[in-house]
């Protein structure tokens, strides 16, 4: 019964005390209890490692010597959760997600009743502090899902999609096992849409509106926001996801492309410094064409990784 697994919960936290200890106490709160949770403090410079010891005493704190991003955060929070407490599913969130008391109930409760034997992942709907629909998390239809598969999807009120956000979702371990970790290398922006499209590339993953989570950012923005210098790392990383990964199929990565290219436009129309963006556009590019993604464990080898949880993400893609 998928009511009777075990569910790591992985939070990765950096410089955001307060918010870390809502979201501890707010897993400690599920209707569901969560069987174990691993913290990964990635270099906090306040005092977020104190706050995750104090609120969350038994959970696994991992606390890194350098700031891998949310891509290297959520590789070690994975591994740690698989090497050190054998889940059967892994639900992954920031340190500004707060679950509200339903949400673990809710993705569970879809896993239960989806008709099918191939679900491997699950994702929250995401509502900012005012309750409405957080536009940088909402759901994208899986514009490739067949009737049968949105039949599916119906059964349990959820809706089929291709890919979801480290902004609360849940993976099945083996499926994790087989196929690997976020790619640390991406650091921010794109790790989750690569590493989620990659687990559910021949199986199927649904966004459950029944499981909601509060997305605390300080704006209710979008994901065409303009980034200044961070767009450097939006297109190098679509980019690596496009020509090096094999989470898409030739077909998606068509579709993928276009859209992207077409949110890429609409952040530069809306951008009052443009000149930044054309930098990082430039510097994306030569960096995205020139090389690729290391492996995990070199990319997280002085990162204070512990033994075991370096060993286990040594098999990811690069």
């Amino acid at each position: 019964m998928v009511e009777s697994s075990r569910v790591v919960a992985v939070v990765v936290a950096y410089n955001r005390r307060e918010l870390l200890a809502e979201v501890l106490a707010a897993l400690h709160a599920q209707s569901r209890p969560v069987d174990d949770i691993v913290i990964v403090d990635n270099a906090s410079t306040d005092d977020s490692a104190a706050v995750a010891g104090s609120v969350a005493p038994s959970a696994t704190l991992i606390r890194l010597s350098r700031n891998t991003g949310g891509a290297g955060g959520f590789a070690v929070g994975m591994a740690a959760a698989v090497v050190r407490h054998r889940p059967d599913w892994i639900w992954v969130m920031d340190d500004d997600t707060v679950p509200t008391p339903g949400a673990l109930a809710g993705m569970l409760s879809a896993i239960e009743r989806y008709p099918g034997p191939d679900l491997v992942a699950v994702g929250s709907r995401v509502v900012w502090t005012d309750g409405s629909d957080h536009p940088m998390n909402t759901p994208r239809p899986n514009p490739f899902a067949r009737g049968e598969e949105r039949k599916r999807a119906e059964v349990v009120n959820a809706q089929p999609v291709r890919s979801l956000s480290f902004v609360s979702s849940m993976y099945r371990a083996d499926a994790v096992r087989r196929l690997g970790y976020p790619i640390a290398d991406y650091f921010l922006w794109n790790a989750d849409f690569e590493f989620s499209s990659r687990i559910v590339r021949s199986a199927r993953a649904l966004s459950v509106p029944d499981s909601v989570v509060v997305h605390k950012t300080r704006a209710l923005a979008s994901t065409d926001v303009d980034p200044g210098p961070r767009f450097r790392l939006e297109v190098r990383n679509k980019i690596w996801l496009f020509r090096a990964s094999q989470a898409l199929r030739v077909g998606e990565k068509v579709v993928y492309a276009g859209s992207s290219l077409r949110r890429w436009i609409r952040t530069f129309l809306r951008s009052a410094d443009r000149a930044t963006l054309r930098d990082g556009l430039r510097t994306g590019i030569r960096e995205g064409v020139g090389g690729k993604p290391r492996r995990d464990s070199l990319s997280l080898g002085a990162a204070g990784v512990p033994a075991d949880i370096l060993a286990a993400v040594d098999g990811s893609p690069a």
